[in-house]
């Protein structure tokens, strides 16, 4: 059997998916509210597995897969020398597509079925040092833009997808609670810390200024690149690394990373689990107790440094 890579960049046009592929991305849009970024990743991993079967199966339509012919996509995956959480990511999107298809009864039997998925990588999240928080904001020249994105960022946990996506109609300043929409259109609202808000605030009063002090529209994206529209996802992880490099961090870090952060700290500062999953906008508890794990890396390491007898 080959093993198959997509060719990346080629266009959809010429990458056709079935009608059933294009109507479960659509249901995936409408019905269960994916974000474009993931509607897109499913799309990909969705070609994949057609690729695979036009290379293995060229006779074999989708629909007609066997439980033999999933596993030997499984194989293919682990061919491809592919990082595992990758794998596991292509093979439950085609997961899905398949549990669409069994639940509008466009197959009988679902070739998924008692199939395991591989076990994720249990990886302990990189994250920022409270000492290593503070020499971030202590940079000299940040503006107010970027310095209002890296606080909140830190201050209330956010992805950078919800970053971008806050409106000024999202911040209550007085009660000091930011509206935030995560994943599947998820609302969750989550406290900003004083300092925060506080940069927010002259960070607004700037935008006012350049505005000839109108009033500011509640619809309108707080975060704005040099044309005055809202700065894209792309835009805002770019400039929140190159604040990154100049703090001249050692380890790899990301705009994720200041999540992860905030995440440990509040937990290390005696925060309940729940409470933390509920800032995190995580479905799943069991998402949340990773950051368990690095409070309790921490506290060996402080028991080690401080017990005699360690």
């Amino acid at each position: 059997m080959k093993h198959v890579r997509l060719k990346a960049g080629l266009p959809l046009r010429q990458q056709a998916l079935g009608s059933d592929a294009m109507n479960f991305l659509q249901y995936l849009r409408a019905e269960r509210n994916y974000s474009p970024n993931t509607v897109k990743a499913y799309r990909n991993d969705i070609l994949g597995f057609y690729g695979f079967l036009k290379k293995n199966y060229p006779q074999l339509a989708a629909e007609k897969c066997s439980k033999l012919v999933i596993r030997d996509y499984f194989s293919n995956l682990q061919g491809l020398k592919l990082r595992r959480s990758s794998v596991i990511r292509k093979i439950e999107a085609v997961r899905s597509f398949f549990k669409y298809l069994c639940f509008e009864k466009h197959i009988a039997v679902n070739p998924f079925l008692s199939l395991s998925t591989p076990k994720k990588e249990s990886r302990i999240p990189v994250f920022l040092s409270e000492d290593e928080v503070k020499n971030l904001f202590l940079i000299p020249g940040i503006n107010l833009r970027d310095r209002a994105m890296l606080e909140l960022l830190y201050s209330c946990g956010l992805r950078i997808s919800e970053l971008v996506g806050l409106n000024w109609g999202d911040v209550d300043f007085i009660s000091g609670l930011v509206r935030v929409w995560g994943k599947g259109g998820r609302e969750r609202i989550v406290p900003a810390g004083d300092v925060s808000l506080a940069v927010l605030r002259e960070y607004q009063k700037e935008q006012l200024t350049q505005k000839g002090g109108r009033a500011q529209d509640p619809s309108r994206g707080i975060f704005l690149n040099r044309s005055r529209s809202r700065i894209s996802q792309r835009g805002a992880r770019k400039t929140i690394q190159r604040w990154f490099k100049l703090a001249g961090f050692s380890k790899k870090v990301s705009p994720h990373t200041l999540r992860h952060s905030f995440a440990t700290h509040l937990l290390d500062r005696g925060c309940d689990l729940r409470s933390v999953q509920e800032m995190l906008g995580h479905k799943s508890l069991a998402t949340t107790q990773i950051y368990t794990h690095v409070t309790a890396e921490s506290l060996k390491r402080v028991y080690d440094k401080a017990h005699p007898r360690a």
